[in-house]
């Protein structure tokens, strides 16, 4: 499949209400163009960026996940982001992406968010994920892995970088620079996709979500609230990456997790 068709919503989450977010989110759905493959939403889209885990959390056949089966099913799309979840008394900041066929397939945060007490509330991930779908290698990440560069390095020939985030304003100009930066340096499109609004913690969110291509090119960027969707075109972006070639000369490395 050459071409994507991908489309992210950017919202203002209710502060640790998951059962509001999900109507607000079912009836964003309804604007998403037809023939979509995936749609994206921001971390902890149900919740919003909450140090409070035990209020909110799920279980992996808890409602968030049963509802993102229904919707994916019901738009024939894939739908990516994160969620809190409890997975026997352990909590995890997790991002899942399910297919219309019913899969779900999930990624949990690798690098928690030390300033905001995130290491001391969840526990993080240390595998990274390779998700395949339609024929297009998409890799996943949340957040503050975004400062982490050698973690998302492609070497394993992904063509697509997902970021799901709560970025907040005050540290907005390092988001635009480094997703920009993690599409050229791994020749790759790169998503990222944040909320809006103010949360429970008077913490400002102003979007800037935005789709890059393999040479930091932008396709799509938003500062509001809405669906946004584009396309991606994989033939092109191989095109480039085999005429420069500059992956092939990165540098090899192994990653020890903790």
């Amino acid at each position: 499949m050459n071409e994507f068709n991908t489309a992210f919503i950017q919202a203002d989450l209710a502060w640790e209400d998951p059962a509001l977010n999900r109507a607000y989110f079912t009836r964003k759905f309804e604007d998403l163009k037809p023939g979509t493959d995936l749609v994206i939403l921001p971390e902890m889209f149900t919740t919003g960026f909450t140090m409070n885990p035990k209020l909110v959390a799920e279980q992996m056949q808890g409602p968030t996940v049963e509802w993102l089966k229904s919707m994916a099913a019901k738009y024939a799309a894939a739908i990516a982001g994160s969620i809190v979840i409890n997975e026997k008394g352990v909590y995890r900041n997790r991002f899942f992406f399910v297919t219309p066929e019913g899969t779900a397939e999930y990624y949990d945060k690798r690098h928690s968010f030390t300033l905001a007490g995130e290491h001391e509330q969840y526990q993080h991930g240390k595998e990274r994920k390779l998700i395949n779908y339609k024929g297009w290698r998409i890799f996943p990440q949340i957040c503050y892995d975004l400062r982490f560069p050698v973690f998302a390095r492609n070497d394993v020939g992904y063509d697509l970088l997902i970021y799901v985030a709560n970025w907040p304003e005050k540290r907005i100009n390092a988001w635009d620079a480094l997703l920009k930066a993690r599409a050229i340096e791994n020749m790759s499109y790169c998503i990222g996709v944040n909320r809006i609004g103010t949360d429970a913690n008077g913490y400002n969110y102003p979007g800037h979500s935005g789709a890059y291509d393999h040479l930091g090119n932008c396709l799509a960027f938003s500062e509001k609230e809405e669906v946004c969707s584009f396309t991606l075109d994989k033939d092109k972006m191989m095109e480039t990456r085999n005429k420069l070639g500059f992956l092939n000369d990165r540098d090899g490395f192994t990653i020890h997790p903790e």
